[in-house]
């Protein structure tokens, strides 16, 4: 077994793990500072919208020695605007200039056929009108507002509204965190920056549910039981699935930071970097809010229910009484795991629910118990 998947097996059964509920107040405060800076970016720089919002033409140049830097300052000096020069795959120049109407296309199409010393009819222009990247804008706010209504109705059906309430405020982080890249980088937002926010919201949600569902399974009777609260539960379970979250979002960003590092950086593949950077900050962001946001926000809100706080109640209560008897709190804890140390009034506990549930706040697992009344020596 690997070092990654032994390690992942001892998270499983509690043998190591990272107090994330305990930690919690820190990583919301990194999210809010996180989020303030993009909201702050937001504000102060705004989105760079790209051609289809705006409108403008798009010029298209024959193959040509010129290079990019060249062609922008005859294509800005002939305009009057910003433009955009990226160099395609067989050396021709894609030339994208803003708000132009069918006069200044074509007085800008004319400058440019002399100032490049090509035939004006070698230069393709097309026009491109703001209506269409409004109509793709508003039909992308409709689908995400029915895909945020639906996943609050599916996870408070399968899971409970407290959870909903999380993985939204979940998405909303990852969202905000990606549009705020976004404007803080003057990255060029398009139709398709717009495809890779929806698609990270599928992302995230995905990597949400994971741990809810461990964490369902988790707290299942918990309330018959006096050993763990129900953050020790939930710190379990982000711990147990915390490798697969991870094994998931490298997996998954690979491919992403080969699209954007290598296909858009180096090759100068510019327009795949209008998807690939929202896919990128997206399932970085998404995977961070699963493991930090999500699951401390439920654990918070299932800590104000009234059997929750009697459930605290009786546990820690249960270790002062161990503690009293001159037993460590810990040595009260793992000793609990071993069959003499159930509790004489469960008729079923976290012993009894899957080994997500098993063990309570993670750290190196005693084996004092073990071997606990047997005879020593030889059988006579």
């Amino acid at each position: 077994m690997s070092r990654l998947g032994e390690l992942g097996a001892r998270l499983y059964r509690g043998e190591v793990g990272y107090d994330f509920i305990k930690k919690r107040m820190f990583w919301y405060a990194l999210s809010i500072l996180i989020t303030i800076t993009a909201i702050a970016g937001l504000g102060v720089r705004g989105l760079n919208m790209g051609i289809e919002f705006k409108g403008g033409a798009v010029f298209t140049t024959p193959k040509t020695s010129i290079s990019v830097s060249e062609a922008q300052e005859h294509a800005e000096a002939a305009s009057g605007h910003d433009a955009i020069v990226q160099q395609l795959g067989n050396g021709t120049l894609r030339i994208q200039v803003t708000e132009l109407n069918t006069a200044q296309a074509d007085k800008t199409q004319t400058q440019l056929a002399e100032d490049l010393n090509i035939p004006k009819e070698k230069i393709n222009a097309d026009l491109v009108g703001p209506s269409w990247g409004k109509q793709i804008a508003n039909k992308a706010w409709t689908g995400l507002g029915i895909f945020m209504i639906l996943v609050v109705i599916y996870l408070a059906i399968a899971f409970e509204w407290r959870m909903a309430v999380a993985a939204l405020i979940a998405l909303i982080h990852d969202l905000t965190i990606t549009v705020g890249v976004y404007a803080l980088v003057g990255f060029e937002v398009t139709p398709g920056t717009v495809i890779g926010l929806l698609t990270i919201l599928g992302y995230s949600l995905y990597d949400t549910v994971v741990v809810f569902d461990s964490l369902k399974e988790g707290s299942k009777d918990i309330t018959k039981q006096t050993r763990f609260t129900y953050s020790e539960v939930a710190n379990r379970s982000i711990n147990s699935t915390l490798v697969r979250s991870i094994n998931t979002t490298v997996v998954a960003l690979l491919p992403v930071a080969g699209l954007l590092f290598i296909g858009g950086g180096f090759l100068g593949a510019g327009m795949l970097n209008d998807i690939s950077l929202s896919l990128f900050v997206g399932l970085a962001a998404g995977a961070y809010s699963s493991i930090f946001i999500a699951t401390p926000l439920v654990a918070d809100l299932k800590e104000r229910e009234p059997q929750m706080k009697a459930l605290k109640k009786r546990v820690l209560a249960k270790r002062a009484a161990a503690v009293a008897k001159g037993e460590a709190a810990e040595s009260a804890h793992e000793g609990a795991d071993g069959p003499g140390d159930d509790e004489p009034d469960d008729g079923e506990g976290p012993h009894d629910a899957p080994p997500a549930a098993a063990a309570a706040v993670a750290g190196p697992r005693s084996h004092g118990g073990r071997g606990r009344g047997r005879p020593s020596g030889k059988r006579r």
